[in-house]
């Protein structure tokens, strides 16, 4: 088993608390996700509060899409914390945290994903997976950087 850890930043042109809000808010992921698009029939539930700890997004959809849940597990002004875990195309549970540091006028905003590999997962996550979820990250902070600006 080995842990690993994968990070993306952005600096977005808006306060901390707009940020905020569109990730404290699974339904607001579908706004900037960069897994959203991936299943037009995608099967989506939502328990528990309405966004902030102990919120839950389920989904369920294609072969792209995959099934899995969300939880949201910490929120506090500079940081939102989700528990990750995909069941299908395969099996695994990671962290999702998201970071928030004002400059200025403007937010910094990191993406990190952590969590742990078998032996033969980390080999293929370094050859794919990271290079992969690294371009969904970016994809995704360039989509919230739009989605926070156009409110800001």
């Amino acid at each position: 088993m080995a842990d690993f850890s994968l990070s993306r930043s952005t600096r977005i042109q808006a306060s901390p608390d707009r940020i905020h809000a569109l990730l404290d808010d699974f339904r607001e992921w579908q706004k900037w996700s960069p897994w959203e698009g991936l299943d037009p029939g995608l099967d989506r539930q939502y328990s528990g509060p309405d966004h902030g700890v102990g919120s839950t997004y389920r989904w369920a959809g294609n072969r792209k899409a995959g099934e899995g849940e969300m939880t949201m597990t910490g929120s506090t002004a500079t940081s939102v914390v989700v528990d990750l875990v995909f069941l299908k195309p395969f099996k695994a549970t990671n962290v999702t945290r998201f970071d928030l540091a004002p400059v200025g006028e403007a937010t910094d905003v990191t993406w990190t994903m952590t969590g742990t590999r078998s032996a033969i997962m980390s080999v293929g996550g370094k050859l794919f997976f990271d290079k992969a979820i690294a371009k969904d990250f970016d994809r995704g902070l360039a989509d919230l950087k739009a989605q926070a600006e156009r409110g800001a």
